[in-house]
């Protein structure tokens, strides 16, 4: 199932059928332990929708949670961010982590920071290379369990975070700084590991980049990261962790004002964001 969070309230999404509820306390309906099995109760006593328009009517699933992120966990995404410090003297940073004990992970977004389906996003003045990083984002309710997916776009700075690693908060945290959405998937088991993450981008309508890997790829279970993540930190609301990219456009490419970027996980869905 797919649960959406719009203007007044939420809509469940099942086997087709769209299920309404109106007002909702949006983090007190997601942060519950066995999520699937909790709504498809919950839905009996909803209102049910002829129809619902997905793209004109939803936000993005996020309330009062932070955004998380997980960096180099997959091959693809080690190769690039040694190469795009290697001048700094800081590639081995990124190859040593590829292969640690310990993740990297670090704070992303606020929801104030975070647009949804259709919204946009920002690239800083202050950067010369940037791009999106499409990533499965994980949503953990606050007793530490993965209860849904959704789509992230980690909008990131390549030359900030290619000048020093230290600079990484200034290369991924700022104002239209995270995509998210379009919904949260609840399934019943997790997402099968087969499941694609397709990335284009349009420029002036037509296609400029594509890409796409699967999620078997990444090398940190998802678990994992969550067990990292929850070491020290709680959240009483629950908590979304982007999971690391595959896809990364050549070093040649950076993005550009007016760029739409759409980013396709299966069983989730398309997150369509254009660059401000």
């Amino acid at each position: 199932m797919k649960i959406y969070k719009t203007k007044n309230g939420a809509v469940v999404e099942l086997k087709n059928n769209f299920y309404y509820k109106e007002p909702v306390n949006w983090d007190t309906l997601v942060n519950r332990k066995d999520l699937h099995g909790v709504l498809l109760n919950d839905i009996k006593k909803w209102s049910r929708l002829q129809n619902f328009e997905i793209d004109t009517n939803i936000q993005a699933p996020i309330a009062n949670q932070e955004i998380w992120a997980s960096g180099v966990t997959y091959k693809r995404s080690r190769e690039a961010r040694m190469e795009e410090s290697k001048k700094a003297g800081g590639g081995s940073f990124y190859d040593r982590v590829y292969d640690a004990d310990r993740p990297e992970l670090f704070f992303k977004a606020t929801p104030a920071r975070t647009v949804g389906n259709g919204g946009k996003v920002r690239i800083r003045k202050d950067s010369t290379w940037d791009v999106p990083e499409p990533e499965l984002t994980l949503f953990i309710c606050s007793e530490g369990s993965i209860e849904g997916y959704t789509i992230g776009n980690d909008m990131s700075s390549r030359s900030i975070e290619g000048e020093n690693p230290l600079y990484l908060p200034q290369a991924k945290t700022y104002d239209g700084c995270a995509g998210l959405g379009p919904c949260i998937y609840v399934p019943e088991k997790p997402i099968a590991p087969e499941s694609m993450i397709s990335l284009e981008i349009f420029r002036k309508k037509g296609s400029i980049f594509k890409g796409q890997i699967a999620i078997s790829n990444m090398k940190r279970k998802h678990q994992e990261l969550v067990g990292f993540l929850f070491r020290e930190c709680s959240f009483p609301k629950g908590v979304f962790l982007m999971t690391g990219t595959g896809i990364i456009p050549p070093d040649e490419f950076t993005l550009k004002s007016g760029d739409e970027i759409r980013i396709q996980i299966e069983h989730i869905g398309v997150l369509v964001n254009f660059v401000a």
